[in-house]
């Protein structure tokens, strides 16, 4: 049903639908309303058999989606920032378990500095964790995805981190085909999970590993995350065929054809993105975009077919690894060895990425002045003022 609805009511009803057994959370914005919906529909009856059970921390959070997801409940809990950050420790843990859980993540700046507001800095720091981690680009494919989500993590027995940007797409107003129940239910199964914690066949799960068998271990983590790239396209295009809608899948490109410079980003910047590239095309400039929606495990394969024959590739990124610089140009390197990549951080805490600036950079980019690593709308005033400062001292 076509509703006008806010990005985290819609999403909130995509999670309802898919039929959740455990749902818990500690609020933490911009998450909040995504989990303070969802409790409204258990405690209406709604959703049913579900139980909401409000805990005391973000680590709490995702212990209780272990223990339940490890009992045989269908679990699902939220998450952002720091909050994601306190849950560090079982996030591993439920990934080692192989637990099928499906979290939100509405993107947000770590601090200190406190910030709020949306940049990728949160997920990022989990890439490594063994989740299977999706980008959202608008509302519609965030409630989407959440309903593959389901499906991929009980296919492959692995949790499932869907990431939309906080504030951005979280309380955005927009039209969302919010799926419907029954769709949905032909669409995924009852949850049967591959293993459950039974009182009557006692077995120890999570056990210590010692040297001898720790690397094996780590091996099939790896192998499952490989398997999810064959499992998400087919379920992009199961899908599709039920929902007549073709959303997620591991990359989305956009006018990459013939383009000379493409730029690969994540999540709602994708918008701004495509708009600069139509007014670039009108121009002349040859410029194609290459969302990424799957990006772990990096769809290597995926990204080298979309990028094609570019000359030059601009990564748009919102989150840095200080010291380094940018988190996805490495692997979008190491899918196109020999095409220059060139890292633009933007948008970080939320700063606007506006038309104008990504313009000004994707000339310079076509133009071959493009740094390898610039910082969008980086105020150089206050910088020098402050390392003079600094090192005054």
């Amino acid at each position: 049903m076509r509703r006008q609805i806010e990005g985290s009511q819609a999403v909130a009803a995509a999670v309802a639908v898919c039929r959740p057994e455990v749902i818990c959370a500690y609020p933490i914005s911009p998450q909040t309303h995504i989990v303070e919906a969802l409790s409204a529909t258990v405690k209406s009856g709604a959703l049913a058999p579900c139980e909401f059970i409000n805990v005391e921390s973000e680590f709490a959070a995702m212990s209780v989606a272990i223990g339940a997801s490890a009992a045989g409940a269908r679990a699902y809990t939220a998450t952002a920032s720091q909050g994601l950050l306190y849950m560090a420790e079982a996030v591993y843990n439920a990934a080692g378990l192989g637990l099928p859980i499906v979290m939100t993540i509405a993107n947000r700046a770590i601090g200190a500095p406190i910030n709020i507001w949306n940049d990728h800095s949160d997920s990022m720091v989990m890439r490594d964790a063994g989740w299977i981690q999706l980008y959202a680009e608008d509302n519609q494919e965030a409630a989407d995805l959440h309903v593959q989500a389901f499906a991929l993590a009980e296919r492959l027995s692995v949790p499932v981190m869907v990431c939309m940007d906080g504030f951005v797409l979280t309380h955005a107003f927009e039209e969302v085909d919010v799926p419907e129940q029954d769709v949905v239910d032909a669409f995924l199964p009852p949850y049967r999970p591959r293993q459950a914690l039974d009182p009557s066949d006692p077995v120890t799960i999570g056990a210590m590993v010692g040297p001898e068998a720790f690397t094996e271990v780590r091996y099939l983590a790896h192998v499952n995350q490989l398997r999810a790239l064959d499992a998400i396209p087919a379920i992009r295009a199961g899908f599709a065929a039920a929902f007549g809608r073709d959303t997620g899948g591991l990359v989305r490109p956009y006018r990459t054809d013939d383009a000379d410079t493409v730029v690969v980003a994540l999540g709602s910047v994708l918008g701004t993105v495509k708009d600069v590239a139509d007014e670039l095309r009108d121009d002349g400039v040859p410029v194609g975009v290459v969302g990424i929606t799957t990006y772990r495990p990096f769809p290597f394969d995926a990204v080298r077919a979309a990028l094609g024959s570019a000359r030059r590739v601009v990564v748009v990124e919102r989150a840095f690894s200080a010291g380094t610089g940018g988190i996805v140009t490495p692997d979008v390197r190491a899918a196109v060895p020999g095409t220059p990549c060139s890292t633009v951080v933007a948008g970080l805490g939320g700063r606007p990425i506006t038309k104008a600036s990504l313009r000004d950079v994707l000339s310079d980019a076509h133009g071959a002045r493009l740094e390898p690593l610039t910082f969008l709308d980086l105020d150089l005033t206050n910088v020098e003022r402050e390392l003079a400062r600094a090192t005054a001292r």
